[in-house]
């Protein structure tokens, strides 16, 4: 990992914009936010300006200048985009075009379009955005976007507050609530496809990185979708009793989901060499919600997707590799609205390092067979 003021200074040498929240301490926690790229979360730091940057970034296509045809992955640990990415409602393929990687394109409006900074304070900052898209089903959509992020101190976290050993690590915790209006004459319907709110995390990927999810048993059913990019090799995805562990190491590129239902509002990984978690708490889905499904190609259920997705990179099918990076990402269900309506999505994003015992009072306490259950994984 590379220091935070590093990257801040690596970011302005190339006259990117940034935005930054700060605790206002020296040691403290600071938040770097970059308008031109969606209003995302470039990376964040526990430890002051000169402690470690939590975000991938992509040092060589920032400094190269350079825009690519299929996506621009500039790094940052949280941006804005908009499921679906597969299937016949998908934002990120033409209609009747293959769905691979060939054909696959985000849109400007999610990858090369900034974000409109409508306020800004030392711990907040709101972003919006308004934006016109197609789906494969030659339905078009105008969306209006709506995006704040606020830096959060560890007391207000409800979460920590109830994990004493917690206050012993130092940590960054910030809050994003992202809102989603139907600004067209039509409403948003099974019919026409609709949106989700989708957030994603790229991280740099090491040998010794566990995501972990936890998740709920309401009877029958799937636990796990790992088919996103082929079948999962046996020792890259570990299932127990409420809980899925997935190896990140940024060599082989396959991808995880938990289906609506499955989902507990929360996510993470964990890295001991780093001594570190990333958490993700988010708004976890509700009985009858209907999520997007992202998967490319053919689908039996267009609106039977995942609340959780995680993504480890490596070659894709004509060897290129975009990272490498890992992904944490959370959706909201599919924004079915009428003219005028909204929806929202929520998350906190924390990073808490320090002492393993510490660490392993977190575990503890949101992952079900503890913290042994994440250490174990994935050991021989």
């Amino acid at each position: 990992m590379r220091n935070y003021v590093e990257v801040l200074d690596f970011l302005k040498s190339c006259q990117i914009e940034t935005l930054e929240l700060s605790d206002e301490t020296p040691a403290g926690a600071r938040v770097c936010i970059v308008p031109q790229w969606q209003g995302r979360v470039m990376t964040s730091t526990a430890r002051g300006e000169r402690g470690a940057g939590f975000g991938w970034i992509n040092r060589p296509l920032i400094a190269s200048k350079s825009t690519l045809p299929h996506f621009n992955p500039v790094g940052g640990e949280e941006r804005f985009w908009l499921g679906p990415e597969g299937g016949p409602y998908s934002f990120y393929f033409a209609p009747g075009t293959a769905q691979n990687y060939e054909n696959w394109r985000v849109p400007a409006a999610l990858d090369t379009l900034p974000f409109k900074v409508a306020e800004v304070s030392k711990r907040k900052v709101r972003l919006t955005q308004e934006v016109e898209l197609g789906n494969a089903s030659g339905h078009r959509f105008r969306i209006g976007i709506d995006r704040s992020i606020e830096l959060l101190r560890p007391t207000e976290s409800e979460f920590l507050r109830k994990i004493p050993a917690a206050g012993k690590l130092d940590t960054v915790i910030y809050c994003s609530v992202n809102r989603i209006t139907n600004l067209g004459g039509q409403a948003w319907t099974p019919q026409s496809g609709a949106p989700s709110i989708w957030m994603l995390g790229m991280f740099p990927p090491t040998t010794s990185t566990t995501v972990f999810i936890p998740y709920a048993n309401p009877g029958s059913g799937e636990i796990v979708r790992s088919d996103y990019f082929g079948a999962m090799p046996a020792n890259r995805l570990r299932v127990s009793p409420g809980l899925v562990c997935m190896r990140i190491d940024g060599v082989f590129r396959s991808k995880i989901g938990i289906p609506a239902g499955r989902d507990t509002g929360c996510c993470g990984s964990y890295d001991p060499k780093a001594g570190c978690i990333t958490l993700i708490r988010h708004t976890r889905s509700t009985e009858g919600d209907r999520y997007v499904d992202s998967r490319w190609g053919y689908q039996d259920d267009p609106f039977g997707g995942d609340v959780i997705n995680a993504y480890n990179d490596g070659p894709t099918e004509t060897g290129e590799i975009m990272g490498p990076f890992y992904e944490l990402e959370t959706s909201s269900s599919a924004a079915f609205l009428q003219p005028g309506a909204s929806k929202t999505h929520i998350q906190e994003v924390y990073h808490l390092t320090g002492e393993p015992t510490g660490l392993d009072a977190v575990l503890e306490a949101i992952v079900p067979g503890g913290a042994a259950a994440v250490k174990n994984a994935f050991k021989l």
